[in-house]
């Protein structure tokens, strides 16, 4: 039976990405997104996996879908936090809302799903958690205070889950992409994409493949010595 997956912002982008390599290679795929219908349901057309549409960043909302998800599918096994937002500014011109708005969305959403899936994997002695982080929250970025806190928290918060599920068969990583060809990154002008992709060695973008291979890597029972780790997928542009 083929093991289950929940992708958070699993319709767009990266997450699309990896939803579908997902389910190329086996996996039930759950794609979970905040607000755009009509891509979701284009989305599931063209590809044939289930979605749900909920707020990751409210708790009593996770909750009840990841009872939906796991009456229609099956218990949760692997799960990816990929939703992310930003509201970029710099601090002294943030508000309070655009802060909270990327904390809750790209961090505390970790938080909410995890615990929700974390005693169904300590049951079965068997899960994978792959967080996505960000070559941001590695290096920090001007005018993204609250979203490299956000990531640079994910790091954290991989290494510390990690401990904690590794004696029950739960791996937990994290990804930190660089620069990746999403919808998000076309939308910068393209003399500051210029510069950008002058700063990475590879010569490119990354494409939101490059993301779902590591993913797949990750998530594979094989992988079951591989926990705690951050995987960045940034051509080189930051070593750390």
């Amino acid at each position: 039976m083929s093991r289950v997956a929940v992708v958070t912002g699993g319709t767009r982008g990266i997450g699309e990405a990896i939803s579908i390599m997902l389910k190329d290679n086996g996996f039930t795929v759950a794609a979970t997104y905040a607000g755009n219908d009509e891509a979701a349901n284009a989305f599931s057309a063209a590809h044939g996996i289930k979605t749900y549409k909920f707020d990751v960043g409210d708790f009593d909302a996770c909750e009840t879908a990841i009872a939906q998800i796991t009456a229609d599918l099956g218990p949760v096994e692997v799960l990816v936090n990929n939703a992310g937002i930003t509201r970029d500014g710099t601090m002294h011109r943030m508000g309070r809302d655009k802060w909270d708005a990327v904390i809750d969305t790209n961090l505390g959403s970790c938080f909410n799903m995890s615990r929700l899936v974390i005693e169904s994997m300590r049951e079965k002695s068997f899960g994978r958690i792959v967080n996505i982080g960000s070559i941001n929250g590695q290096a920090g970025q001007y005018g993204q205070v609250n979203y490299a806190a956000a990531k640079s928290g994910i790091h954290g918060f991989t290494k510390a889950l990690a401990q904690e599920g590794a004696g029950k068969g739960i791996t937990v990583n994290a990804i930190a992409p660089g620069y990746v060809a999403t919808e998000m990154v076309r939308a910068v002008p393209a003399e500051i994409l210029e510069k950008i992709i002058a700063k990475i060695p590879v010569g490119r973008l990354g494409a939101a493949n490059d993301i779902a291979r590591g993913v797949l890597f990750l998530v594979a029972d094989e992988a079951e010595f591989i926990t705690g780790s951050t995987l960045s997928i940034n051509g080189g542009q930051h070593m750390y």
